[in-house]
């Protein structure tokens, strides 16, 4: 017990990783509640489910398999959050005695949502034991809070040493005014700061790495072996754009061959190439050497931020401290080579686009074209009314079907005209007999009215009969029925006189345009063009226009609009019927392609703006 405690206490000063401190954690707590396994839980994203993040001895795994037991350790861990320790019994081998004791521990965590169970597994003991463990357990349940919020206060600590040498080195570069004494400062500072026996500093000239700087070397020449190695280093790191470490860590992919050759030829066992970015692409190197210990994570982490804020300075000095011509022309290249190069291929094809399409507003010409509704029209067309009042018997066609001449197309039923003729049938017999009687009696007068009430029924029955003949409407000529769908209304009454079928011939059809008044004055007789059916959009037929009606017509969507007559130079199709619609397009000329884009606009803000 009193290593256990010793142990704990170790652990409240833990400062390794994470990954390292709660399988540490997990294994001190089992043994200190002297049980037999001991598991870490993390409380789920949905109520009540719980997800096993460790155990320990990981020989144990094969008792989370017991459903009864996962039940047991779900109810005590969720106990735990409200009671901070809570416990129940258990039954691993489905016995009838309970041999297990479940105690949950509600551990404290910094900056998490979700509870944190510590959940172990204690063989059957007295109840005394089992409350003292409980007790027990309550005073490390804090632990991993403690540890957290140390973690957080060392790695501030660390962050603001990071930042301040870093803003320490930022003002002495900012002082220098020069190029290559900036250079010499910045390396001489980091190979001081993070104890490098060497640190050098490479800049990109020419699409190629070239060494800049040594610490603590004024002077050296650039064809010597060892500074050339150097650039092959740097460059190793600038191809990859990324950090390469020497010896690389167990997760790294990056490529360090070339450092591994520089190391085995100069002694330098750890080093550390970083790239100096600027918007994510690298302008410089910085190389990094050590022979007695690696560099840790924290000096990794230093030199990456030192690197990110000195890139813009060099950058700029590098720039500047230079011949004005040099800059000139490096600028001149510069643009050159941003204008014409590969980089930015899309936006630079687009700007082309742009330009040409300028351009071409501007001085090229479109053919324009005049576009309005039409409809097909024919010339003969003749509308088949109802002959007299009565209801509708049979409907032998339907729209669109085609007829012959006498065919019947719709028959009214006959049986009131049927019994009206019996009747005045009737009634002419009996005027006429009774006409006869009375001339038999020498009754004169009576004679004349009885003859003058036959012949009134003579007349009657002639109207009738004349209505019977005509109780089947016939096509008056071969053609297409265009209008009249009166399948649905058979034994529907209709009036005298009402439009019951449209019969038209398709021998000559003609389109019927309907051009704005905006439009119209671009129009002339002769001109050409092409017509598209909405039943049919990817035929298109050509047309010329015929006759411009002189007067317009309002139309309720379009406004005042004129009636354009055009004809088909080429021979109709077969499926064209009266009354089939479309778009046309009269071609009018060309004209300048910026004035057919805005001809519209101008006319309305011209009339808007006008006074």
């Amino acid at each position: 017990m009193d290593q256990i405690i010793e142990s704990l206490r170790q652990m409240r000063q833990y400062e390794d990783h994470p990954g390292k401190f709660w399988p540490a954690f997990l294994e001190l707590t089992t043994r200190l509640a002297r049980a037999r396994t001991g598991m870490l839980l993390i409380q789920g994203q949905e109520v009540g489910t719980w997800k096993k993040r460790g155990i320990w001895p990981p020989e144990d795994h094969h008792l989370i398999e017991f459903p009864a037991l996962n039940s047991v350790i779900e109810q005590v861990a969720e106990a735990s959050v409200t009671s901070r320790c809570s416990r129940n019994s258990a039954r691993i081998n489905g016995s009838t005695k309970a041999d297990i004791t479940v105690m949950g521990l509600h551990l404290e965590v910094d900056n998490d949502v979700r509870a944190h169970v510590a959940v172990f597994l204690i063989e059957q003991i007295n109840a005394a034991v089992v409350e003292q463990t409980a007790e027990l357990l309550k005073l490390v349940a804090d632990t991993p809070a403690s540890y957290q919020q140390r973690r957080a206060a060392r790695q501030a600590r660390n962050d603001i040493g990071r930042l301040s040498g870093t803003l320490e080195l930022m003002v002495i570069l900012n002082a220098e005014k020069r190029y290559l004494a900036a250079a010499m400062t910045f390396v001489n500072e980091v190979a001081s700061r993070y104890h490098c026996p060497r640190a050098s500093l490479g800049w990109i000239e020419g699409g190629y790495v070239r060494l800049q700087a040594i610490s603590h070397m004024e002077r050296f020449d650039k064809k010597m072996e060892m500074v050339q190695e150097l650039e092959v280093v740097m460059e190793e790191a600038f191809d990859q754009n990324e950090e390469v470490l020497l010896p690389p860590p167990g997760q790294s992919t990056a490529v360090v061959r070339d450092h591994e050759t520089f190391s085995r030829n100069h002694g330098s066992q750890f080093m550390v190439s970083l790239p100096l970015r600027q918007d994510d692409v690298p302008s410089g190197v910085l190389t990094c050497e050590r022979s007695e210990k690696p560099f840790s994570e924290a000096e990794l982490s230093g030199l990456r931020v030192l690197c990110d804020q000195a890139a813009q300075r060099l950058d700029d000095l590098k720039k500047n401290d230079r011949w004005f011509l040099t800059r000139i022309a490096d600028t001149v290249r510069k643009g050159a080579a941003r204008l014409l190069g590969v980089e930015h291929t899309l936006a630079k094809a687009m700007g082309l686009l742009v330009s040409g399409a300028l351009v071409f507003l501007l001085v090229g010409a479109m053919v324009y074209r005049v576009q309005s509704p039409f409809v097909l029209r024919s010339d003969y067309v003749k509308y088949l009314p109802a002959p007299f009042d009565g209801y509708i018997d049979k409907v032998n066609v339907k729209v669109g079907e085609q007829v012959k001449e006498g065919d019947i197309l719709l028959t009214l039923s006959t049986r009131d005209l049927l019994l009206e003729e019996s009747a005045v049938l009737s009634n002419q017999i009996r005027y006429s007999r009774d006409a006869q009687k009375a001339r038999a009696e020498d009754k004169l007068a009576e004679m004349k009215i009885a003859m003058a009430q036959a012949d009134q029924a003579e007349a009657q029955l002639d109207l009738v009969r004349h209505h019977l003949s005509r109780a089947e409407v016939k096509a008056p000529f071969s053609g297409f029925v265009v209008e009249g769908d009166l399948e649905d209304l058979q034994g529907a009454a209709v009036t005298k006189g009402k439009i019951l079928f449209k019969v038209a011939r398709i021998e000559k059809m003609y389109a019927e345009l309907e051009v704005s008044e905006r439009n119209i004055q671009d129009l002339t007789e002769g001109m050409s063009g092409k017509i598209a059916f909405v039943s049919r959009p990817n035929l298109k037929f050509p047309i010329t226009v015929e006759r411009i009606y002189p007067v317009a017509v309002a139309k309720k969507d379009q406004g005042n609009v004129f009636l354009v007559r055009c004809s088909f130079p080429e021979k109709m199709a077969g499926w064209w019927r009266p009354g089939m619609g479309g778009v046309s397009k009269i071609t009018v000329g060309k004209r300048n392609a910026l004035w057919i884009l805005t001809h519209r606009t101008i006319d309305f803000l011209r009339m808007r703006l006008w006074w």
